[in-house]
């Protein structure tokens, strides 16, 4: 895994849409689809298709080697809902504010849904960061 290359490929996203299911560059991502764009760039993923839940099930063996750029962070209350990527040991990039109903580019833009940083810390129900890298 390449931190600097990782990071700037995330950040090239910066502003594009959420769009549920979604897993296009071009078009928009949600959670899941965003992160595994960004891991197939390293590698680190195959073309098969998974949900957050699915992304944790994989990886919940591997605790976090560093909170920096790289690390997955998981958030849920009974199931993981929400799949990050931290940029560092405080921040993270997703795709987020949207949900089922966000179907396109038009909704993302009321429900102010899109690709950003926030805090780690943004939601109250962080259930883990795990360490994708080999």
């Amino acid at each position: 895994m390449n931190p600097k290359l990782l990071y700037d490929y995330a950040t090239s996203f910066l502003g594009k849409p959420y769009i549920w299911g979604g897993d296009n560059p071009v078009e928009g991502f949600d959670c899941s689809g965003f992160c595994l764009e960004l891991l197939r760039s390293q590698g680190a993923w195959g073309k098969a298709d998974d949900t957050a839940q699915g992304i944790y099930n994989r990886f919940k063996d591997k605790p976090v080697k560093s909170l920096g750029v790289g690390a997955l962070a998981f958030y849920g209350k009974t199931r993981i809902t929400h799949v990050a990527m931290l940029l560092d040991g405080e921040h993270i990039i997703e795709a987020g504010g949207g949900g089922s109903r966000t179907q396109t580019a038009d909704d993302a833009a009321a429900q102010d849904a899109f690709i950003r940083i926030r805090p780690l810390n943004h939601r109250s129900d962080l259930v883990a960061v795990l360490w994708p890298w080999v």
